[in-house]
């Protein structure tokens, strides 16, 4: 079929990535011990609502799984339908790698049932200080890069640019830092 799709010019997704997702479990000691930003103990999986009753399925499914993760790793989930029209998954626990191992399982989940296009983000909240730090996970590119949104009266929404090149440039060395810095998509009203 890949013949067919290039002679008529169509270009299919990418698949999604996951496993590159477990390299943010050894960027996390560095950016807790070397930068001093730590997790926010909440992260979440993004992915785009296909109205269909096999993803209406695969919702229930997904809900079922998490309820029994839920007893092994005491990760505590809520589902978010946002502005834009995307579901998410908000995972809470103390345990970063418990979030980190539940994210992979539900992407996991969604691939195997056929959703992976559908999958957008992983998004981990980190502080520091006053400032939140976003680290985003494209399951498209299979590459992290930093969102440091700020709020500045009368200007709206803003980006700390300065900072997200330079906390990309020190992860480089923990993870897949995507390279193309036009790819690190902002992404506001994030609801975690």
């Amino acid at each position: 079929m890949k013949f067919i799709d290039a002679l008529l010019g169509r270009v299919r997704p990418a698949a999604s990535k996951t496993e590159a997702l477990f390299s943010i479990t050894t960027a996390y000691t560095t950016l807790e011990t070397k930068l001093d930003i730590f997790h926010a103990d909440v992260a979440g999986i993004c992915f785009k609502i296909i109205p269909s009753t096999t993803f209406e399925r695969l919702r229930a499914d997904l809900d079922e799984l998490l309820t029994l993760a839920k007893r092994e790793t005491a990760t505590e989930y809520k589902m978010v339908k946002d502005s834009f029209g995307y579901l998410w998954i908000v995972l809470r626990d103390k345990d970063f790698e418990d979030i980190v191992t539940t994210m992979h399982l539900i992407s996991n989940t969604l691939i195997e049932n056929g959703f992976g296009e559908e999958l957008l983000s992983s998004v981990f909240k980190f502080k520091k200080r006053d400032k939140i730090i976003y680290i985003i996970y494209n399951y498209k590119s299979g590459n992290f890069y930093p969102f440091i949104p700020i709020t500045i009266p009368g200007d709206g929404r803003q980006r700390d640019e300065q900072y997200e090149l330079k906390l990309g440039t020190l992860l480089r060395n923990e993870l897949p830092v995507e390279r193309d810095i036009e790819k690190w998509y902002p992404m506001w009203d994030i609801p975690l």
